[in-house]
């Protein structure tokens, strides 16, 4: 999956920023608190993940669950096990 977006560098604070749209960052699969490493190379800036996302809870996996994205039910069979003791 690629993505492409053209910006505006901005200033904020005494730095400078650009904001990563939503589309480039699901193609990089970057998501908000993820380390990132930002280098200039050859006169263009490149920003790499560092290391994985961060894990999602059981809560949050569910609370992002939407059938329309991930093709059915979220629990389409009754437990089989001891999952909700």
């Amino acid at each position: 999956m690629s993505a492409k977006a053209e910006l505006t560098v901005q200033n904020w604070g005494n730095n400078l920023a650009v904001r990563i749209p939503a589309s480039v960052a699901r193609a990089a699969r970057l998501v908000r608190g993820q380390p990132v490493v930002v280098e200039a190379v050859d006169g263009n800036v490149v920003v790499r993940p560092q290391g994985g996302p961060p894990r999602m809870t059981l809560e949050q996996m569910v609370k992002a669950f939407d059938p329309k994205l991930h093709g059915g039910e979220l629990m389409a069979d009754a437990p089989r096990g001891a999952e909700f003791r």
